[in-house]
Protein backbone atom coordinates (compact mmCIF):
# COMPACT_ATOMS: atom_id res chain seq x y z
CA UNK A 1 0.00 0.00 0.00
CA UNK A 2 1.06 3.60 -0.75
CA UNK A 3 1.44 6.69 2.05
CA UNK A 4 1.53 10.03 0.73
CA UNK A 5 3.39 12.03 2.99
CA UNK A 6 1.80 15.37 4.24
CA UNK A 7 2.45 18.28 6.37
CA UNK A 8 0.75 18.30 9.55
CA UNK A 9 -2.38 20.01 10.86
CA UNK A 10 -1.29 22.48 13.97
CA UNK A 11 -2.63 21.96 17.56
CA UNK A 12 -3.73 25.02 17.09
CA UNK A 13 -5.98 24.98 14.21
CA UNK A 14 -7.04 21.87 15.45
CA UNK A 15 -8.11 23.27 18.16
CA UNK A 16 -9.85 26.04 17.00
CA UNK A 17 -12.13 24.13 14.84
CA UNK A 18 -13.27 21.59 17.84
CA UNK A 19 -10.74 18.90 17.70
CA UNK A 20 -9.49 18.77 21.14
CA UNK A 21 -8.34 15.08 21.20
CA UNK A 22 -5.35 15.20 19.04
CA UNK A 23 -2.52 14.34 21.31
CA UNK A 24 -2.16 10.77 22.53
CA UNK A 25 -0.91 9.33 25.86
CA UNK A 26 2.54 9.28 24.38
CA UNK A 27 2.63 12.95 23.39
CA UNK A 28 2.43 11.84 19.80
CA UNK A 29 -0.26 12.84 17.59
CA UNK A 30 -3.65 10.98 16.99
CA UNK A 31 -3.88 12.41 13.46
CA UNK A 32 -1.41 10.52 10.95
CA UNK A 33 0.76 13.54 8.64
CA UNK A 34 -0.08 10.93 5.76
CA UNK A 35 -2.67 9.90 3.74
CA UNK A 36 -3.34 6.33 2.19
CA UNK A 37 -3.33 6.79 -1.74
CA UNK A 38 -6.62 4.60 -2.94
CA UNK A 39 -7.53 4.05 -6.79
CA UNK A 40 -11.30 5.29 -7.62
CA UNK A 41 -11.77 1.63 -8.29
CA UNK A 42 -10.80 0.83 -4.22
CA UNK A 43 -12.77 3.20 -3.19
CA UNK A 44 -16.01 2.09 -5.05
CA UNK A 45 -15.53 -1.07 -3.82
CA UNK A 46 -15.70 -0.06 -0.58
CA UNK A 47 -18.65 1.48 -1.33
CA UNK A 48 -20.58 -0.80 -3.17
CA UNK A 49 -18.95 -4.04 -0.20
CA UNK A 50 -20.92 -1.44 2.26
CA UNK A 51 -24.36 -0.78 0.34
CA UNK A 52 -24.63 -4.69 0.14
CA UNK A 53 -23.39 -5.39 3.91
CA UNK A 54 -26.05 -3.21 5.29
CA UNK A 55 -28.91 -4.74 3.11
CA UNK A 56 -27.81 -7.73 4.06
CA UNK A 57 -27.73 -6.87 7.66
CA UNK A 58 -31.54 -5.65 7.24
CA UNK A 59 -32.87 -9.04 6.05
CA UNK A 60 -30.48 -10.50 9.16
CA UNK A 61 -32.25 -8.09 11.22
CA UNK A 62 -35.68 -9.31 10.51
CA UNK A 63 -35.12 -12.63 10.96
CA UNK A 64 -33.55 -11.84 14.09
CA UNK A 65 -36.98 -10.47 15.56
CA UNK A 66 -38.73 -13.10 13.64
CA UNK A 67 -36.94 -16.07 15.35
CA UNK A 68 -36.74 -14.00 18.78
CA UNK A 69 -32.53 -14.88 18.97
CA UNK A 70 -31.93 -11.53 21.57
CA UNK A 71 -30.60 -13.89 23.62
CA UNK A 72 -28.23 -15.55 21.04
CA UNK A 73 -27.00 -12.70 20.00
CA UNK A 74 -26.67 -10.99 24.03
CA UNK A 75 -29.09 -8.43 23.94
CA UNK A 76 -29.64 -7.40 27.49
CA UNK A 77 -33.50 -8.46 28.10
CA UNK A 78 -34.92 -5.24 29.03
CA UNK A 79 -34.45 -3.81 25.62
CA UNK A 80 -36.04 -6.21 23.43
CA UNK A 81 -39.34 -4.77 23.07
CA UNK A 82 -37.65 -1.35 22.99
CA UNK A 83 -35.85 -2.77 19.66
CA UNK A 84 -38.83 -4.06 18.41
CA UNK A 85 -40.99 -1.29 18.64
CA UNK A 86 -38.39 0.73 16.94
CA UNK A 87 -37.67 -2.02 14.29
CA UNK A 88 -41.33 -2.03 13.60
CA UNK A 89 -41.95 1.88 12.90
CA UNK A 90 -39.93 3.99 10.05
CA UNK A 91 -40.07 7.06 12.60
CA UNK A 92 -36.90 5.56 13.83
CA UNK A 93 -34.66 6.55 11.30
CA UNK A 94 -30.96 4.88 11.47
CA UNK A 95 -28.71 8.37 11.33
CA UNK A 96 -25.14 6.83 10.41
CA UNK A 97 -22.69 3.93 11.27
CA UNK A 98 -19.53 2.85 10.66
CA UNK A 99 -18.30 -0.50 8.70
CA UNK A 100 -14.88 -2.08 10.02
CA UNK A 101 -13.45 -3.72 7.22
CA UNK A 102 -9.98 -5.69 6.13
CA UNK A 103 -8.36 -6.20 2.62
CA UNK A 104 -9.78 -3.43 0.14
CA UNK A 105 -6.39 -2.48 -0.67
CA UNK A 106 -3.48 -4.20 -3.50
CA UNK A 107 -6.09 -6.81 -4.66
CA UNK A 108 -6.97 -7.85 -0.92
CA UNK A 109 -10.87 -8.98 -0.98
CA UNK A 110 -13.08 -6.94 1.06
CA UNK A 111 -13.95 -8.60 4.47
CA UNK A 112 -16.51 -7.34 7.40
CA UNK A 113 -15.08 -6.89 10.90
CA UNK A 114 -17.81 -5.52 12.44
CA UNK A 115 -20.35 -2.94 12.10
CA UNK A 116 -20.70 0.21 14.69
CA UNK A 117 -23.93 0.80 14.06
CA UNK A 118 -25.04 2.74 17.71
CA UNK A 119 -22.38 4.98 18.79
CA UNK A 120 -19.34 4.75 16.14
CA UNK A 121 -16.51 7.21 16.27
CA UNK A 122 -14.42 9.00 14.11
CA UNK A 123 -16.39 11.16 12.93
CA UNK A 124 -15.50 14.49 12.84
CA UNK A 125 -12.04 12.21 11.79
CA UNK A 126 -13.65 11.09 8.98
CA UNK A 127 -15.76 13.98 8.27
CA UNK A 128 -13.39 16.89 8.33
CA UNK A 129 -10.36 16.26 9.39
CA UNK A 130 -8.75 14.41 6.57
CA UNK A 131 -10.47 17.09 4.24
CA UNK A 132 -8.88 19.54 5.93
CA UNK A 133 -5.63 17.68 6.11
CA UNK A 134 -5.89 17.67 1.84
CA UNK A 135 -6.50 21.27 2.14
CA UNK A 136 -3.91 22.58 3.95
CA UNK A 137 -1.66 20.63 1.52
CA UNK A 138 -2.74 22.28 -1.48
CA UNK A 139 -4.33 19.17 -2.48
CA UNK A 140 -7.68 18.62 -4.23
CA UNK A 141 -10.40 18.08 -1.04
CA UNK A 142 -12.80 16.51 -3.67
CA UNK A 143 -10.17 13.48 -3.92
CA UNK A 144 -11.50 11.65 -1.24
CA UNK A 145 -14.56 9.33 -0.90
CA UNK A 146 -15.75 11.21 1.58
CA UNK A 147 -19.04 12.55 1.58
CA UNK A 148 -20.32 12.48 5.03
CA UNK A 149 -21.19 15.69 5.87
CA UNK A 150 -23.77 16.37 3.46
CA UNK A 151 -24.64 12.90 3.90
CA UNK A 152 -25.23 13.36 7.64
CA UNK A 153 -27.10 16.87 6.86
CA UNK A 154 -29.47 14.72 3.82
CA UNK A 155 -30.32 12.07 6.45
CA UNK A 156 -30.84 14.76 9.55
CA UNK A 157 -33.77 15.90 7.10
CA UNK A 158 -35.27 12.22 6.04
CA UNK A 159 -36.01 12.46 9.86
CA UNK A 160 -39.27 14.51 9.12
CA UNK A 161 -39.57 13.04 5.03
CA UNK A 162 -38.53 9.35 5.28
CA UNK A 163 -37.96 7.74 2.47
CA UNK A 164 -39.75 10.19 0.17
CA UNK A 165 -37.93 13.20 -1.37
CA UNK A 166 -35.54 15.62 0.78
CA UNK A 167 -36.68 18.55 -1.13
CA UNK A 168 -39.81 18.22 0.50
CA UNK A 169 -38.07 18.76 4.36
CA UNK A 170 -38.98 22.47 4.40
CA UNK A 171 -42.44 22.37 3.80
CA UNK A 172 -43.02 19.16 5.98
CA UNK A 173 -40.96 20.65 8.79
CA UNK A 174 -42.41 24.04 9.30
CA UNK A 175 -45.89 22.67 10.16
CA UNK A 176 -44.18 20.45 12.66
CA UNK A 177 -41.02 22.19 14.56
CA UNK A 178 -40.13 19.43 16.35
CA UNK A 179 -37.09 20.01 18.00
CA UNK A 180 -34.24 17.93 19.11
CA UNK A 181 -31.89 17.60 21.81
CA UNK A 182 -28.45 16.27 21.81
CA UNK A 183 -26.52 14.66 24.77
CA UNK A 184 -23.15 13.04 25.48
CA UNK A 185 -21.40 12.64 28.60
CA UNK A 186 -19.56 15.75 30.25
CA UNK A 187 -15.98 13.62 31.31
CA UNK A 188 -15.41 13.44 27.68
CA UNK A 189 -13.73 15.72 24.82
CA UNK A 190 -14.42 13.55 22.21
CA UNK A 191 -17.86 12.59 23.22
CA UNK A 192 -19.14 15.87 23.32
CA UNK A 193 -17.38 17.53 20.31
CA UNK A 194 -18.67 14.40 18.18
CA UNK A 195 -21.97 15.80 19.37
CA UNK A 196 -22.07 19.22 19.07
CA UNK A 197 -20.31 18.73 15.67
CA UNK A 198 -23.74 16.38 15.07
CA UNK A 199 -25.93 19.37 16.11
CA UNK A 200 -24.44 21.58 14.08
CA UNK A 201 -25.21 19.38 10.65
CA UNK A 202 -28.61 19.08 11.73
CA UNK A 203 -29.12 22.64 12.80
CA UNK A 204 -27.80 23.56 9.13
CA UNK A 205 -30.40 20.44 8.08
CA UNK A 206 -33.08 23.21 9.30
CA UNK A 207 -34.16 21.90 12.47
CA UNK A 208 -34.39 23.60 16.16
CA UNK A 209 -31.69 21.89 18.01
CA UNK A 210 -30.02 22.29 21.97
CA UNK A 211 -27.41 20.54 23.50
CA UNK A 212 -26.98 19.26 27.10
CA UNK A 213 -25.28 16.69 29.32
CA UNK A 214 -26.81 13.74 29.64
CA UNK A 215 -26.70 14.15 33.64
CA UNK A 216 -28.75 17.19 33.38
CA UNK A 217 -31.49 15.76 31.42
CA UNK A 218 -34.89 14.91 32.45
CA UNK A 219 -36.89 11.64 31.85
CA UNK A 220 -40.57 10.88 33.05
CA UNK A 221 -43.42 9.18 30.92
CA UNK A 222 -44.30 12.64 29.47
CA UNK A 223 -40.61 12.77 27.34
CA UNK A 224 -37.68 13.76 27.55
CA UNK A 225 -36.88 17.55 28.92
CA UNK A 226 -33.98 19.92 29.48
CA UNK A 227 -35.57 22.03 32.17
CA UNK A 228 -39.08 22.84 31.39
CA UNK A 229 -39.02 22.39 27.43
CA UNK A 230 -39.77 18.87 26.21
CA UNK A 231 -37.90 17.58 23.05
CA UNK A 232 -40.12 15.06 20.33
CA UNK A 233 -36.17 14.06 19.27
CA UNK A 234 -32.95 13.11 21.38
CA UNK A 235 -30.02 12.28 20.16
CA UNK A 236 -27.51 10.47 22.43
CA UNK A 237 -23.86 9.29 22.05
CA UNK A 238 -24.45 6.71 24.91
CA UNK A 239 -24.38 3.05 23.88
CA UNK A 240 -27.57 1.61 24.28
CA UNK A 241 -26.27 -1.70 26.13
CA UNK A 242 -24.47 0.86 28.88
CA UNK A 243 -27.93 2.03 29.48
CA UNK A 244 -29.30 -1.84 29.82
CA UNK A 245 -26.76 -2.64 32.25
CA UNK A 246 -25.95 0.50 33.97
CA UNK A 247 -29.18 2.23 33.71
CA UNK A 248 -32.22 -0.28 33.88
CA UNK A 249 -34.70 2.32 35.31
CA UNK A 250 -33.51 4.74 32.41
CA UNK A 251 -34.32 1.94 30.59
CA UNK A 252 -37.37 1.66 31.50
CA UNK A 253 -38.08 5.18 31.45
CA UNK A 254 -37.33 5.60 27.53
CA UNK A 255 -39.11 1.75 26.38
CA UNK A 256 -42.55 3.84 27.75
CA UNK A 257 -41.44 7.11 26.12
CA UNK A 258 -40.73 4.90 22.52
CA UNK A 259 -44.28 3.33 22.86
CA UNK A 260 -46.36 5.73 23.91
CA UNK A 261 -44.94 7.75 21.39
CA UNK A 262 -43.20 10.77 23.44
CA UNK A 263 -40.45 11.02 21.71
CA UNK A 264 -37.95 9.34 19.39
CA UNK A 265 -34.33 8.51 20.08
CA UNK A 266 -31.80 8.39 17.81
CA UNK A 267 -29.61 5.79 16.83
CA UNK A 268 -33.04 3.84 17.42
CA UNK A 269 -32.81 0.76 19.73
CA UNK A 270 -32.60 -1.86 16.53
CA UNK A 271 -29.20 -0.58 16.13
CA UNK A 272 -28.22 -2.49 19.20
CA UNK A 273 -28.66 -5.87 17.15
CA UNK A 274 -26.35 -4.67 14.44
CA UNK A 275 -24.14 -3.59 17.16
CA UNK A 276 -23.62 -7.05 18.78
CA UNK A 277 -20.85 -8.85 17.23
CA UNK A 278 -23.09 -11.87 17.50
CA UNK A 279 -24.76 -10.42 14.67
CA UNK A 280 -21.93 -11.65 12.68
CA UNK A 281 -22.50 -15.12 13.36
CA UNK A 282 -26.36 -14.50 12.29
CA UNK A 283 -24.98 -13.21 9.23
CA UNK A 284 -22.69 -16.20 8.43
CA UNK A 285 -25.68 -18.46 9.58
CA UNK A 286 -27.68 -16.74 6.48
CA UNK A 287 -24.89 -16.01 4.00
CA UNK A 288 -22.72 -19.06 4.48
CA UNK A 289 -19.66 -18.49 2.88
CA UNK A 290 -20.39 -14.96 1.06
CA UNK A 291 -17.57 -13.50 -0.02
CA UNK A 292 -17.65 -10.33 2.11
CA UNK A 293 -18.14 -12.61 5.42
CA UNK A 294 -15.32 -14.05 7.60
CA UNK A 295 -17.46 -17.66 9.38
CA UNK A 296 -18.17 -16.41 12.90
CA UNK A 297 -19.47 -18.75 15.69
CA UNK A 298 -20.48 -18.54 19.27
CA UNK A 299 -18.53 -22.24 19.80
CA UNK A 300 -14.49 -21.95 18.77
CA UNK A 301 -13.58 -22.59 14.77
CA UNK A 302 -12.14 -26.40 14.61
CA UNK A 303 -8.55 -25.79 12.86
CA UNK A 304 -8.01 -22.13 12.17
CA UNK A 305 -6.79 -19.13 13.47
CA UNK A 306 -9.23 -16.86 14.53
CA UNK A 307 -9.85 -14.37 16.98
CA UNK A 308 -11.96 -14.38 20.56
CA UNK A 309 -13.92 -10.98 21.27
CA UNK A 310 -16.96 -10.45 23.14
CA UNK A 311 -20.39 -9.35 21.70
CA UNK A 312 -20.25 -6.24 23.35
CA UNK A 313 -16.71 -4.61 23.67
CA UNK A 314 -15.18 -1.43 22.30
CA UNK A 315 -11.38 -0.23 21.23
CA UNK A 316 -10.38 -4.14 21.14
CA UNK A 317 -10.76 -4.63 24.86
CA UNK A 318 -11.02 -8.48 25.68
CA UNK A 319 -9.64 -9.72 22.20
CA UNK A 320 -7.74 -12.89 21.34
CA UNK A 321 -6.30 -13.85 18.06
CA UNK A 322 -5.86 -17.60 18.28
CA UNK A 323 -3.35 -19.79 16.22
CA UNK A 324 -4.63 -22.85 14.55
CA UNK A 325 -2.54 -24.75 16.90
CA UNK A 326 -4.75 -23.02 20.16
CA UNK A 327 -1.88 -21.13 21.54
CA UNK A 328 -2.48 -17.55 21.95
CA UNK A 329 -0.80 -14.72 19.69
CA UNK A 330 -1.59 -12.07 21.02
CA UNK A 331 -4.48 -10.94 23.28
CA UNK A 332 -6.12 -7.49 24.90
CA UNK A 333 -7.48 -7.38 29.05
CA UNK A 334 -10.56 -5.61 29.69
CA UNK A 335 -14.18 -4.54 31.13
CA UNK A 336 -15.93 -6.75 28.86
CA UNK A 337 -15.14 -10.35 29.84
CA UNK A 338 -18.94 -10.62 31.39
CA UNK A 339 -20.71 -10.62 27.61
CA UNK A 340 -20.82 -13.62 25.06
CA UNK A 341 -18.16 -14.68 23.14
CA UNK A 342 -17.94 -15.06 19.55
CA UNK A 343 -15.14 -16.74 17.32
CA UNK A 344 -14.24 -15.01 14.29
CA UNK A 345 -12.20 -16.33 11.41
CA UNK A 346 -8.78 -14.54 11.39
CA UNK A 347 -7.98 -12.31 8.54
CA UNK A 348 -4.79 -10.40 7.84
CA UNK A 349 -4.70 -6.47 7.63
CA UNK A 350 -4.06 -4.30 5.21
CA UNK A 351 -0.14 -3.54 6.22
CA UNK A 352 2.66 -0.76 5.43
CA UNK A 353 6.27 -1.31 4.39
CA UNK A 354 6.69 -0.80 8.09
CA UNK A 355 4.22 -3.82 8.92
CA UNK A 356 1.95 -1.62 10.62
CA UNK A 357 -1.57 -2.96 10.23
CA UNK A 358 -4.82 -0.69 8.88
CA UNK A 359 -8.41 -1.35 9.04
CA UNK A 360 -11.27 0.33 6.92
CA UNK A 361 -14.01 2.04 8.43
CA UNK A 362 -16.88 3.55 5.46
CA UNK A 363 -19.36 5.20 7.21
CA UNK A 364 -22.92 4.35 6.24
CA UNK A 365 -26.05 7.36 5.77
CA UNK A 366 -28.47 6.24 3.97
CA UNK A 367 -25.70 4.68 1.75
CA UNK A 368 -22.06 4.18 1.74
CA UNK A 369 -20.75 7.81 2.28
CA UNK A 370 -17.28 8.21 3.46
CA UNK A 371 -13.41 6.19 4.14
CA UNK A 372 -10.95 6.68 7.03
CA UNK A 373 -8.44 4.42 8.31
CA UNK A 374 -7.09 3.56 11.66
CA UNK A 375 -3.59 2.07 11.88
CA UNK A 376 -1.86 0.27 14.93
CA UNK A 377 -0.76 -2.79 16.31
CA UNK A 378 -2.69 -6.55 15.46
CA UNK A 379 -5.98 -5.69 17.62
CA UNK A 380 -6.65 -1.97 17.31
CA UNK A 381 -7.36 0.09 20.46
CA UNK A 382 -7.38 3.31 21.77
CA UNK A 383 -3.83 4.20 21.34
CA UNK A 384 -4.35 3.75 17.11
CA UNK A 385 -4.27 6.41 15.24
CA UNK A 386 -6.52 8.26 12.19
CA UNK A 387 -5.29 8.09 9.03
CA UNK A 388 -6.57 10.03 6.20
CA UNK A 389 -6.88 8.96 2.18
CA UNK A 390 -6.79 10.31 -0.88
CA UNK A 391 -8.10 8.94 -4.32
CA UNK A 392 -5.58 9.06 -6.97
Amino acid sequence: MNLLKLQALTDEYLESIGFKWHTDEDNTSYIADEVVEVSEEEANAFYEATNELYDMFCEAGEYVIENDLFHEINIPFNLVDTIKESWENDVHWHLYSRFDLAGGLDGKPIKLIELNSDTPTSLFETAIIQWALLKANGLDEASQFNNLYDALKDNFKRIITLDSDIEKFEEYYKDLGWKILFSSISSSDEDENTTKLLQHIATEAGFNTDFEHIDKVEFNDEGIFKGEESFEFWFKLIPWEDIAIDESELALILAEIIKEKKAIIFNPAYTLMFQSKGFMKILWDLYPNHPLLLETSFEPLEGKKQVEKRCFGREGANTKIINEDGSIDVETSGEYEGHKAIYQEYVELNTDSNGVTYQAGVFYAYEACALGFRRGEKILNNTSKFVGHIVK
